[in-house]
């Protein structure tokens, strides 16, 4: 199913999900190239929540640019296939190539605010990230990888170790949180 499909269908859980859905909507249509990186104000971008089967632990990378544990994702470049961006970037940034989706539709949706910074040398001014998320399950035992550039280490968190170690208080409590509290147990 396509992006703009996807975001339409989307039943909203709280006010967040329905305000960033609303913009979302509005943005790809007054933006054709929303899922080009080349769109400095702003592109669609597609993140995994990847949760153990037992629902106990959630798998995370510290994120060099943020300095801080992270769910999974990237930058669209063009593909409307968010569900593939999602797996893909899965692979990539951890080395897990089982991973399964739970569903085919996304299972949370976010507009996030990214900060100017520098990457591979170049200056990326402050845009927005229009992402859509996707929960996927994976075995713990699946071995792990960090991706040089984007992250420097992989591993299963529990809720209680998310909280701990997170540096990013709003994603933890806006987004992690809201994740946490429908898709792992103990939390």
């Amino acid at each position: 199913m396509e992006f703009l499909e996807q975001l339409q269908a989307y039943r909203p859980w709280n006010e967040q999900e329905e305000r960033d859905r609303a913009s979302m909507l509005a943005f790809a249509a007054r933006n054709p190239d929303c899922l080009l990186r080349e769109n400095l104000a702003g592109h669609f971008t597609a993140s995994v929540w990847v949760v153990n089967p037992r629902r106990t632990k959630t798998l995370m990378v510290y994120h060099s640019l943020y300095q801080s544990w992270s769910w999974i994702g990237g930058h669209a470049d063009g593909e409307a296939d968010l569900a593939a961006v999602a797996l893909r970037e899965l692979g990539e940034e951890t080395g897990v190539t089982g991973g399964r989706l739970v569903s085919l539709r996304p299972c949370s949706l976010e507009q996030l605010f990214v900060a100017g910074h520098e990457k591979r040398g170049q200056y990326v001014p402050c845009h927005l990230h229009l992402n859509l998320t996707w929960l996927v399950e994976a075995e713990e035992g699946t071995p792990l990888r960090p991706c040089p550039g984007e992250n420097t280490g992989v591993r299963w968190l529990t809720p209680a170790q998310v909280r701990e170690q997170v540096r990013e208080p709003w994603m933890l409590a806006r987004v992690y949180e809201k994740l946490m509290g429908r898709y792992l147990t103990g939390t």
